[in-house]
């Protein structure tokens, strides 16, 4: 009882760090992944190398937070060339046309066991456009603390994962799936820093 006292102690007052402030994605310690199963036996993973990111909130537990991110396609990395280049064609994203991918939070629930228990886990609802389609987009978000860093700035970590279909926002190459499924993992790990 005295562990999960001090865990909800500890958790409440690194939460009431988010108030009233403007944090930025660090992205020397942020990482944006994703996964998809290839010809039905195993994966390729991958990942954007650029993108921006930014949370507003004046409530200390976060469920008015403001969330934007922005993603470079041409950025997209999965270690070979060949197919990064492909990945930027008209077959997959476009990039040349639709050069960011965008996500815009429309809310931030913190997910409880019970009315007595709260956890460190949120539901992130937004609208997310790839392309030239925006549908909205739910991620399970852990959200893991503050810390100050080397040089005294405070810092914030999250993990968010989500699963999306790609056919939905116009990503048809091999539309069966039988080659490239069509559901992308997504896993987000992100630090934040606060803003002075």
């Amino acid at each position: 009882m005295k562990k999960l006292f001090l865990f909800l102690l500890a958790t409440s007052v690194s939460v009431a760090a988010f108030a009233q402030t403007k944090w930025t994605v660090d992205p020397m310690h942020s990482f944006v992944n994703f996964s998809v199963k290839h010809s039905g036996i195993s994966f390729v993973d991958g990942s954007f190398k650029k993108f921006e990111g930014s949370i507003e909130a004046s409530k200390a537990d976060l469920t008015d937070a403001k969330i934007n991110f922005t993603v470079d396609v041409a950025s997209i990395n999965t270690s070979v060339e060949m197919r990064d280049n492909h990945l930027k064609s008209d077959d997959f994203f476009s990039a040349a046309k639709y050069p960011k991918m965008t996500f815009v939070s429309t809310s931030f629930v913190k997910r409880v066991k019970s009315p007595k228990q709260e956890t460190n886990t949120y539901v992130l609802k937004g609208k997310l456009t790839i392309k030239d389609v925006t549908k909205d987009v739910s991620f399970f978000v852990t959200y893991g603390g503050t810390a100050k860093d080397q040089q005294g700035n405070t810092k914030a970590g999250f993990m968010a994962t989500t699963k999306i279909n790609r056919l939905d926002y116009n990503i048809n190459y091999d539309p069966t799936g039988a080659g490239i499924a069509k559901d992308i993992n997504i896993t987000l790990n992100l630090q934040f820093a606060q803003a002075k």
